[in-house]
């Protein structure tokens, strides 16, 4: 008999630092555990208003900035605060509902759109709560930005607004925050930066009997994930940071990746996704 899956509850925010930092661990756990697993991205709406929020030592943009280079510096993911900065986001609640509006369009399309978007910010010094951001984000991951715009206006609202019902019904005050639940409703929560090891447990702990799969590795890697930082690429494959940034660049110099050098490290780019 078939296993079921195990769903794997995502609760995130286009804009959460903190969940840009899982994203080697997240993405290794599909390439290993893809089979077993059905991922659902949940918007928590991290940044209602700067006049509602508060987080520690945050409390406007600027603080913002110097908290990304901080950990763009610590995590070896690339992040830039500059946005925060030079063009700094109001809300966040724009992006979580685009990423809705992208979810109309196919699951597999808004996690293409959700990566895009998080680059735009992240390293790109882009506001992505500007509508124009999100529709070269729509463009750029294979979506219709005219209909991602027109569902934006229309329908996203309704469906961001049960997102954050159920992030209350999950209790989930920070981010990011992944809920393994299995068949018989057993359920495990890994919250806030955590090492892989962390979340292949809980796939052991809930399918003993899950099957592995070998990691990709070289220009099949990029063939699955079209963009990646050397730390995705070290961790997913489970080289070290200086191999994976040997391996990577020989394949820039034999024209199979592009180099796209970022604040606090590079972003490599497959320059024919898809083919």
């Amino acid at each position: 008999m078939k296993q079921e899956k195990i769903r794997v509850i995502y609760f995130t925010d286009p804009i959460c630092s903190s969940c840009w930092t899982v994203e080697p661990q997240l993405r290794k756990l599909l390439v290993e555990y893809g089979d077993n697993i059905a991922l659902e991205y949940h918007m928590g709406g991290l940044l209602p208003s700067w006049d509602m929020f508060t987080s520690g030592p945050i409390s406007k943009p600027a603080d913002v900035g110097h908290h990304w280079d901080e950990l763009g510096a610590r995590s070896e993911m690339p992040i830039d605060g500059e946005v925060w900065r030079a063009d700094p986001l109001s809300s966040s609640y724009p992006p979580c509902r685009a990423y809705k509006a992208a979810e109309l369009q196919g699951k597999e399309n808004a996690s293409r759109f959700l990566r895009r978007i998080r680059e735009m910010v992240m390293v790109e010094n882009k506001n992505i709560a500007r509508l124009e951001h999100l529709e070269q984000a729509a463009a750029d991951s294979g979506l219709d930005p005219a209909r991602l715009v027109d569902d934006y206006n229309s329908r996203s609202q309704q469906l961001f607004q049960k997102d954050l019902e159920l992030r209350a019904q999950y209790g989930v005050r920070g981010f990011p925050a992944v809920f393994f639940v299995n068949g018989a409703s057993n359920q495990i929560l890994v919250y806030g930066s955590k090492p892989y090891e962390n979340y292949e447990a809980a796939i052991r702990e809930l399918a003993p009997s899950a099957e592995k799969k070998q990691a990709l590795a070289g220009e099949d890697l990029f063939d699955r994930y079209p963009t990646l930082t050397t730390k995705e690429y070290s961790v997913i494959t489970g080289v070290s940071m200086q191999e994976a940034e040997h391996i990577l660049t020989a394949l820039e110099q034999k024209g199979a990746i592009q180099k796209q050098p970022v604040k606090n490290g590079v972003l490599w780019r497959n320059p024919h996704p898809g083919t």
